[in-house]
């Protein structure tokens, strides 16, 4: 066991992975064995079965903007844990078993999630929706990833609103029963989506010109920098080539200290050690963590999507005016 990313308590080590597709598979094996068919499957531990259909998505951003639109006719569960990196995870037996039962699974997309393909492949009863369809992608500029989409499109509120409707249509078509519930769930969440544009532009308007550099380590901010007029710079493009290069670290201390950048940051589902050795170089401040990959604890700063968007707000506001920790 390792120390849990959030809330304290342990969580199982990974297994490796070709370790992990062979349970997998044997998992799959022993479901056809004892005769499980789709449908109300056992719960994992810390789900409880409503009887209603059941939904997954592949992290626990999308489960909660799936939740609003869902409203009390679906039941929707995140296949990857709060605290979660969702780029390399490794899927368990007990995530395919649960997915068996599964009546949708909604995915990202934009090669977010790296083991999406071989999971579904172990599902063929299951069908799946990819968010992010609908988007003009950004590309990748540089490194491993050169030329391959940004995955982090729901960072911006108004690529949400896409991803938003793609739930709506996909629930319609799980349940046309209700589609006027989901229309109209949609469309609230959609207003909710519309006023966090205002904040976030009303927030940033606050700051000098020169000052809107977002620095983190993870490059999950490109669609919002381009939507929000800030300049983007990181350690590492996706978390998924999240090793970084002495070259990549000379890169951004240079950028911050020729740029005067007040604050730095990084994200919650990964070590924030390189920048804040960044920040010490370059004369700067680590000015705290974003939520990206993962929602926070019920009880913590970033239990929502509309949560997550105001407390990155908040934090790189205060960090850039030189209020960070």
């Amino acid at each position: 066991m390792v120390p849990s990313p959030i809330g304290g308590g342990c969580r199982p080590q990974r297994f490796r992975r070709p370790l992990v597709w062979a349970l997998v598979a044997v998992g799959l094996a022993g479901l056809t064995l004892t005769g499980c068919k789709p449908g109300r499957q056992p719960q994992t531990s810390g789900t409880v079965d409503s009887g209603k259909p059941r939904v997954l998505t592949t992290f626990t951003v999308i489960a909660d903007m799936a939740r609003q639109v869902a409203g009390d006719r679906l039941q929707v569960e995140s296949i990857t844990k709060l605290g979660a990196e969702i780029h390399g995870y490794e899927p368990t037996p007990s995530d395919l078993q649960r997915a068996s039962g599964a009546r949708l699974i909604l995915e990202n997309g934009l090669n977010l999630e790296r083991w999406a393909e071989r999971f579904h492949a172990g599902l063929p009863g299951v069908p799946r929706v990819t968010l992010s369809t609908g988007i003009t992608p950004l590309p990748i500029a540089e490194d491993a990833g050169r030329g391959q989409p940004n995955p982090h499109a729901c960072m911006s509120p108004r690529l949400a609103e896409i991803y938003v409707e793609n739930i709506r249509a996909a629930f319609t078509k799980l349940d046309p029963a209700g589609a006027a519930t989901y229309r109209r769930n949609a469309e609230a969440y959609r207003r909710q989506l519309r006023q966090l544009d205002r904040e976030l532009r009303q927030g940033l308007a606050a700051l000098p010109a020169e000052q809107r550099v977002l620095a983190t380590c993870e490059g999950a901010f490109s669609y919002l920098a381009r939507d929000y007029g800030l300049q983007e710079a990181y350690l590492w493009p996706v978390n998924g080539e999240s090793q970084v290069t002495p070259q990549r670290l000379a890169r951004l201390i240079d950028l911050v200290r020729r740029r005067r950048v007040p604050a730095v940051f990084c994200e919650s589902t990964v070590s924030d050690e390189a920048q804040r050795e960044v920040a010490r170089e370059a004369g700067s401040r680590f000015g705290g963590v974003f939520y990206v990959d993962s929602l926070s604890l019920p009880d913590g700063p970033a239990p929502s999507l509309l949560g997550l968007q105001r407390h990155n707000l908040r934090t790189l506001v205060q960090g850039l005016r030189g209020a960070g920790s």
